[in-house]
């Protein structure tokens, strides 16, 4: 890999972790806008967390299957990138790029080799793609569960499309899935905190340190 790793940290609640991640080297920090995660953030606390970013790291605001009034609620804020982590088709992720005006990450998850044929429908949409492990059956939210998925389905991806690796990465795996996957970017979320929601200053560092070191 030529280019520099991006490293995303998600699921960032308070301005003390923001800092944190900006201080360890973050690229990209990742606020939850969905009332069901542990690591929801609310629109207020949002616009906040944005501002303080700017200028510093780039923003992700994550928001699943959103109507439109969110969409623009979440634009409005001025946030570097909005990422779609439900079901959203490819049709309406065209649209929400175009009606937000606001590069689009979207996260699609990843359990059988019928998902990464899936990845194509997307890649020439979305600005970015992020492949994240598919969640069990009845889990009530899409992502930040710490589990991994079988890295081995992504030898059948086409090699020209550009990804970003998620699901289960920890300060004890990120360099072997690096090696293993070649992304051009790594998202942890859960992999770094002690709690669900409650981010680690060590793990947080650690994890940077050794994706750093595997490139």
């Amino acid at each position: 890999m030529g280019d520099p790793l991006i490293i995303k940290i998600c699921g960032i609640k308070t301005f003390a972790m923001l800092d944190t991640a900006i201080a360890a080297g973050a690229d990209m920090i990742g606020f939850m806008h969905f009332a069901r995660s542990p690591r929801h953030v609310p629109i207020d606390m949002l616009a906040e967390l944005i501002s303080a970013a700017r200028g510093q790291v780039e923003s992700c605001v994550v928001l699943v299957n959103p109507d439109n009034s969110s969409v623009a609620e979440v634009a409005a804020l001025g946030p570097d990138w909005i990422q779609l982590h439900g079901p959203e088709t490819p049709h309406r992720v065209e649209t929400i790029r175009s009606d937000s005006g606001v590069e689009i990450m979207k996260a699609l998850p990843i359990g059988t080799a019928e998902d990464v044929a899936q990845v194509a429908a997307f890649s020439d949409i979305a600005d970015r793609i992020l492949l994240d492990a598919k969640p069990p059956k009845g889990a009530d939210r899409p992502g930040g569960l710490g589990e991994s998925f079988d890295w081995s389905l992504l030898k059948a991806l086409d090699p020209s499309v550009p990804f970003m690796l998620s699901g289960g990465l920890t300060p004890d795996n990120v360099a072997q899935a690096i090696r293993t996957v070649s992304p051009f970017g790594i998202d942890v979320s859960s992999g770094v905190e002690r709690a669900p929601g409650e981010k680690d200053k060590r793990l947080i560092e650690a994890f940077i340190r050794n994706a750093r070191a595997a490139v």
